[in-house]
């Protein structure tokens, strides 16, 4: 199970910060659970140095741009050389505020070129009786996919977060049958570009919310590889009990 705890601009002091990364480092040690935390910017590179832990570090988005006169932007390379292990990309809310798919395409190729995991985000705003959701799922795999080397899509993580279930309590959100049929299609689209058993292999998430009470039922037989986790990763209590239930 490969957990990643996205903080989003949920954490504001280095305090909170260093007190959700101590109950990280508790329980992600564990044979078969991977941990990732993604800190907002200005912690990163704060909890990074020195760790010795077993816990990785992602961002929570890079730039378009690669450097240079570009004042204000977190490039690929900033982060990486922070901390950095994974980036997520896509991500809800930064499609909400403009990203294209050609512009998340873009970013995909920076983390790679810097050595950064892509966490690749997608998912459906509502759905419809018709099913033609998924071919909007479909077209947000394909303009990242399309461009990169089988190597590079190997390194993409697909992080699966129907927007239509986010915020919503563990009894509104998704059910393990639902979860365990889109886990299904979002591989059937990948081996159109993954040969072999190469979409078998491939990592993907869900991210819609998780809680402790519905992770492990989640987890059970859906084909699911692990989580991206918003709100209830940045609580050190809920987040350690969310991940030891998936021990």
């Amino acid at each position: 199970m490969l957990i990643v705890g996205n903080w989003k601009a949920y954490v504001q002091s280095s305090e909170k910060a260093k007190k959700i990364f101590a109950a990280a480092k508790r329980v992600g040690g564990h044979a078969g659970v991977q941990v990732v935390i993604a800190p907002p910017a200005p912690y990163l590179g704060m909890l990074a140095v020195g760790n010795r832990s077993k816990v990785e570090f992602a961002s929570q988005d890079v730039s378009l741009s690669t450097g240079g006169a570009a004042t204000g932007e977190l490039t690929a390379a900033a982060l990486a050389d922070a901390g950095a292990s994974y980036a997520i990309l896509g991500h809800s809310e930064r499609r909400a505020m403009g990203e294209s798919d050609e512009m998340i395409a873009e970013k995909v190729r920076h983390a790679l070129a810097n050595r950064l995991k892509p966490i690749l985000c997608i998912g459906e705003k509502e759905r419809d009786q018709d099913a033609r959701y998924l071919s909007g799922l479909r077209a947000q795999i394909a303009a990242v996919f399309a461009p990169l080397s089988q190597k590079e899509r190997m390194q993409t993580v697909i992080a699966y977060e129907p927007i239509w279930a986010i915020g919503k309590t563990a009894a509104e959100a998704i059910t393990p049958a639902d979860l365990g049929e889109m886990v299904l299609y979002i591989r059937k689209v990948l081996s159109e570009y993954l040969p072999g058993r190469g979409a078998e292999k491939a990592t993907i998430l869900y991210g819609g919310s998780i809680e402790p009470g519905n992770a492990r039922e989640l987890a059970s037989g859906t084909g699911v590889d692990g989580f991206l986790v918003g709100h209830a990763s940045v609580d050190a209590d809920t987040f350690s009990r969310l991940v030891k239930a998936l021990y």
